[in-house]
């Protein structure tokens, strides 16, 4: 989950709805329901506070995060595990990652995914394993990446686009590694779940085109078109990483939290009432309508990063489309929500109001397919800015409640 979604989604409509007190919750059963918040490595966001802690300091910051979600009334964490084809656990595949001793490929030391998994099961908690597919670099050369990174070795399956590096997903030997690195995970602890964030291929950058030509060359026959092709590649990975997960690790639970937009109705009747600049069937060759339809993920927890009334997108109307889209399938909806942007003047008015999140969780709980939310994430839990968690734990987490399983 990145920068793009998060955070430059702007449109010029702003929100006309009045913000005023929360509505009293309308609950139902709390037995089972979902309530969870991403920890982010990358650019350490969340964890560690910064690169180049000792172990000791890195392990105190961890179950401080873990204490808070505790606090809160969570029940889940999604950790990150794989932030850019690299790795917080002692991967055979992929190097250490740099954001945890600020030189990629340094042991630190210890096991922060065997770590996180053990402090979140001791506490309660489950720990689903998130990794991002195909991001490899925040930059276009491959020099610095540690000389024995995958990406040095095969330059061949990296592509640079918008200043960044990644794996190209038309490449079927990429498709394969990149499993087995992710796959990783499911083998060697008691994860909870798998999950992917919005990345695939990249959000698009005006003027610039993803150079896939020779892998569309040698593997594009028998496709309608370029964006079927990328499609296609897009559903062999979310395919074949949900059939080995149930031969590896049944019980654990495999998701993906995209980008909230499948298609503006404008440009698909089946699509939500929506203007948004990214829709990821069209611009990310995501389509995870078909993915819910299909039945092919455990959850799906579609990011829905904007406040009720917000006319582009509104969270109201995603709610409602990405329910009926739920209906009638085996695949749980959580929604995920945009804590960070709670009390940030940057954002429309109704973030800084301290009762928004609130209110989403009581619209939310009139559609008996959402079954939780996940939020953005556990560095602004624990800030809590506005008191915006605050309010949503006392108005609606004040039980316990397991994740659905």
């Amino acid at each position: 989950m990145g920068r793009v979604s998060r955070r430059t989604f702007t449109m010029a409509a702003l929100s006309a709805f009045t913000t005023g007190a929360a509505a009293a919750p309308r609950r139902r059963s709390t037995a089972e329901e979902m309530r969870g918040t991403w920890l982010a490595t990358v650019f350490n966001r969340d964890w560690p506070s910064r690169p180049g802690l000792t172990p000791a300091v890195q392990r105190s910051e961890l179950r401080g995060l873990l204490d808070t979600a505790v606090r809160h009334g969570l029940n889940t964490v999604f950790f990150q595990a794989r932030p850019s084809a690299d790795a917080l656990w002692p991967s055979t595949y992929e190097p250490w990652s740099q954001w945890l001793t600020g030189v990629q490929g340094k042991d630190p030391g210890w096991d922060p995914l065997g770590t996180a998994v053990a402090e979140a099961h001791a506490r309660g908690l489950e720990l689903h394993a998130w990794c991002n597919p195909y991001r490899v670099a925040s930059h276009t050369d491959l020099s610095r990446l540690v000389a024995s990174h995958p990406a040095r070795r095969h330059p061949d399956w990296v592509v640079a686009y918008g200043g960044k590096l990644y794996y190209n997903p038309g490449l079927p030997e990429v498709r394969a590694f990149v499993e087995d690195a992710i796959l990783d995970t499911v083998v060697r602890y008691p994860v909870d779940g798998l999950h992917f964030d919005d990345y695939f291929y990249p959000y698009p950058v005006a003027g610039q085109l993803f150079d896939d030509d020779r892998a569309y060359a040698a593997h594009g026959d028998g496709f309608t078109g370029r964006a079927a092709w990328r499609r296609n590649n897009i559903d062999l990975l979310v395919r074949e990483t949900a059939a080995r997960i149930r031969r590896i690790r049944p019980a654990a639970r495999f998701g993906i939290s995209p980008f909230g937009v499948w298609r503006n109705a404008a440009t698909d009747a089946r699509g939500s009432a929506t203007r948004a600049g990214v829709q990821t069937y069209d611009d990310l060759y995501a389509d995870t309508r078909t993915w819910v339809k299909s039945g092919w993920l455990d959850y799906i927890c579609p990011q829905l990063y904007w406040n009720i009334g917000y006319a582009p997108a509104d969270y109201a109307e995603l709610v409602r489309w990405w329910a009926q889209v739920a209906q009638g399938t085996n695949v749980r909806l959580y929604a995920g929500e945009a804590l960070y942007k709670a009390g940030d003047p940057a954002q429309p008015a109704a973030w800084r109001d301290p009762a928004e999140l609130s209110r989403h969780l009581t619209l939310a709980g009139r559609y008996p397919q959402v079954r939780g939310h996940v939020f953005f994430a556990a560095k602004d839990i624990a800030q809590d800015r506005t008191g915006a968690m605050a309010r949503v734990t006392a108005d609606h987490y004040t039980q316990p409640a397991r994740p659905p399983r």
